[in-house]
């Protein structure tokens, strides 16, 4: 098969490998259709835990091709997506249900081979059916999920004031979520006039250019969605007292930050992080079965396998008119 290797850091190639073979609980997945994701730039360049060589692509959705001996709910045919983290089990977080702090944490397309391969494989307890959905949507599934653990921590609640920084497809989705949740206003703030175009479409209230532009101490939970460590140190501009700050972008590892913490202290902010998710893929699939979370209008790209670099390219420039970009392996 064709596989996209992260070699070492900075250095990626398209190479030649054998089909892989699904041990007695994998399910091997003819990938049809993967999302290159922000970690996955961050793995490229040595900026997030990863293992070298590795197939990178986390997000992805395909048919199964074969299973292992003691798969019981897959047969081949099957639509399915992935949820990339593998937890032990056992360990003393997995057994207190924080399996997104395992001890042993693995991940599809981090330590493991990922979707960026004509081919992949996956543990059982880590695919879920996808029924009709279409594969450019369950590539979604991962994201959603992650998402979906994060609003929960951020516990936005009826008629909350919502703002979120950033209106790429993970602003996006936050801002479907938060809907859901009961958000009575959402704002989002986006330099990209596409993107901000988009936002509007999606049902943002209100859509800004500039920070500068937000209500200081006006929003009951303000969201990061952007990583980007001069955003994130504003997020706490913008939360009421007794308000609640996200920090859900993925920023480069090793960078650091400044808050000020008299103002955390004097208006008492709750502020938090949310590190992938813990059992979400199967309200993320219903989501998107159900057309309640849209994925379609977040799709900008859909490459070959040889373009992944392209791809990356695409987003480090920061295009406008940049959103998913996919690449599909069978292409």
């Amino acid at each position: 098969m064709k596989a996209i290797r992260i070699e070492q850091p900075h250095q990626v190639h398209l190479v030649d490998l054998p089909t892989p073979q699904p041990g007695t609980s994998d399910v091997l997945i003819q990938v049809q259709a993967s999302g290159i994701c922000g970690t996955d730039v961050h793995i490229l360049r040595e900026e997030y835990l990863g293992d070298y060589p590795v197939i990178p692509g986390h997000e992805f959705a395909g048919v199964v091709s074969a299973v292992g001996a003691a798969v019981t709910r897959f047969q081949v045919g099957d639509r399915v997506a992935v949820e990339p983290n593998i937890a032990c089990d056992n360990c003393r977080n997995c057994l207190h249900n924080r399996q997104n702090y395992c001890l042993n944490w693995q991940a599809l397309g981090v330590t493991r081979p990922g979707g960026m391969a004509e081919y992949g494989v996956a543990p059982e307890k880590a695919v879920f059916d996808i029924g009709d959905l279409p594969f450019e949507h369950g590539a979604f599934v991962e994201p959603l999920s992650c998402v979906l653990h994060g609003v929960e921590r951020a516990q936005v609640r009826l008629a909350d004031t919502v703002a979120i920084l950033g209106a790429g497809p993970i602003g996006l989705l936050l801002l479907q979520v938060a809907r859901l949740r009961g958000a009575a206003h959402v704002t989002m703030v986006e330099r990209q006039p596409t993107r901000a175009e988009l936002a509007v479409a999606y049902g943002a209230d209100a859509v800004y250019r500039d920070l500068d532009d937000l209500e200081r101490d006006g929003y009951d939970v303000v969201i990061d969605a952007t990583g980007a460590v001069p955003v994130m140190v504003h997020a706490i501009d913008f939360a009421r007292r007794g308000g609640t700050v996200l920090l859900f972008g993925v920023p480069p590892a090793g960078a650091a930050m400044t808050l000020a913490p008299f103002q955390l202290f004097h208006k008492g902010l709750t502020v938090l992080s949310s590190f992938t998710s813990v059992r979400n893929s199967y309200q993320a699939v219903a989501l998107l079965q159900s057309g309640q979370v849209d994925a379609a209008g977040l799709i900008s790209h859909r490459l070959p396998l040889a373009e992944f670099e392209h791809g990356v390219a695409l987003m480090e420039r920061g295009l406008e008119d940049v959103r998913k970009v996919l690449i599909q392996p069978q292409a």
